[in-house]
């Protein structure tokens, strides 16, 4: 590299700590006070009845809690006319918490400012939300609730027409369900727009993600009761996910780089197929294995030490869990559409400085960690087909070589090649 380019380089680093002001949602609101009548129709909901929320702009300063029911609709006015604020939540951590439940049904209203998440479900068989809008309003901080929409340990589980904002770690957060649908959703301001983690049967199409940290996460995490397989997102519009990760200090979402479309960690039998991925600073898509976040949880997420990047280094404690496995498999990408029209990756987080310096203003779309396990190669030298990556794509790609320092790093590498 020539001085002038190694100083226009050094000079972007150095002004990398500027970033832009995060976004505010300041809704005017003109609260009455209904707890006594919502907390009264909670409790005493019986099966296959109606909870009919009134129209209006309603402060209620404990969670409402549906457990043990079925067949129970919640049914606002739409999501312009009813309006539950928690903002001044004095009890419980959820807004609304639905559990034990079969055949749920939520429609038609907004929930704001829960001091945890906003709307979560456990251990439901059956539950659709449907045009719900869910956020925290002032201005995004890491001290908003974790999730706007969260079920978990759930099956049968649809998400549809509904919008999710200002979540600290993700608007729509599907985790240790089974057979889900998540389409038609806006997600935005959010650290990650859409994630599924450990459920298996996920359909992700035709959703906008747009200004988030990173648009959409597939993830496969140790030490849960379930693992994640069979997943397709197709159809989604994954665009100008910029916005600088707020996630508290800690959190494994903290470590998604700001300007991330997609994301696959560790997950099984995953195909990506027919979806926008445009403008997203720093990474079109990545594929990368636990071992990888592992050895970046030992030092700090905000270290600017590009050899810090090494994974020798590794947590085990994720290792104690002997029926997870850290490396992804199966993965499939093909007949999307990938374009940046930014030259330059955010550049506060360490893999946006990286790729700065590895590839200049001509960075690769497609990301691979290129950490393997252990005899995972065939004969030919090629990823067995338990832990294949096929990538079918117009647009280049990498094998990152993070296992050996990128000391063979290759761009379009044979391993991407997709076996008939």
């Amino acid at each position: 590299m020539n001085n002038i380019s190694s100083l226009l380089l050094l000079l972007l680093l150095l002004g990398s700590g500027c970033i832009s002001k995060s976004p505010s949602y300041d809704p005017v609101r003109n609260y009455v006070d209904d707890e006594k009548n919502l907390v009264t129709q909670f409790i005493l909901a019986e099966d296959s009845s109606v909870i009919e929320l009134k129209q209006g702009h309603f402060t209620i300063n404990e969670s409402l809690i549906l457990d043990n029911k079925r067949n129970v609709v919640i049914k606002g006015q739409g999501v312009d006319k009813t309006i539950l604020s928690f903002k001044n939540q004095t009890q419980g951590a959820e807004g609304i918490l639905i559990k034990n439940c079969e055949n749920i049904i939520l429609k038609n209203f907004t929930i704001e400012d829960a001091s945890g998440d906003n709307i979560k479900s456990s251990n439901t068989e059956g539950i659709i939300f449907n045009n719900i809008k869910s956020g925290w309003t002032g201005r995004v901080n890491e001290e908003n609730g974790a999730y706007a929409i969260y079920p978990v340990l759930s099956k049968n589980v649809i998400i549809e027409k509904c919008e999710a904002f200002g979540a600290s770690d993700a608007g729509i957060y599907v985790g240790q369900s089974e057979n889900v649908i998540i389409r038609d959703n806006k997600t935005y301001w959010n650290v990650a727009g859409i994630e599924s983690e450990n459920s298996s049967n996920v359909e992700i199409y035709n959703n906008d993600s747009y200004n988030n940290s990173g648009g959409i996460l597939i993830f496969d995490l140790p030490g849960l009761t379930r693992y994640g397989n069979n997943i397709t997102a197709h159809h989604n519009n994954i665009y100008e996910n910029n916005l600088s990760n707020f996630a508290p200090k800690g959190n494994i979402v903290g470590m998604v780089p700001t300007g991330t479309g997609l994301m696959v960690l560790a997950t099984k039998d995953v195909d990506i197929y027919e979806n926008t991925i445009r403008n997203n600073k720093t990474i079109g898509a990545t594929i990368v294995s636990y071992e990888l976040i592992a050895g970046l949880e030992t030092g700090s997420s905000n270290n600017n030490n590009l050899s810090e990047l090494s994974t020798r280094t590794v947590n085990n404690n994720y290792k104690l869990d002997k029926n997870y496995d850290p490396f992804p498999g199966k993965i499939y990408l093909h007949n999307n559409f990938f374009s940046n029209d930014y030259y330059i990756p955010a550049l506060d987080n360490l893999f946006g400085k990286l790729f700065l310096l590895k590839f200049g203003f001509d960075r690769p779309f497609i990301y691979w960690d290129g950490i393997i396990k252990e005899n995972s190669l065939n004969d030919q030298g090629m990823l067995s087909q338990e832990y294949s990556i096929c990538i079918d794509e117009s647009v280049s790609s990498v094998n990152l070589d993070l296992g050996n320092d990128m000391e063979n790093m290759i761009i379009n590498p044979k391993e991407f090649i997709c076996n008939e």
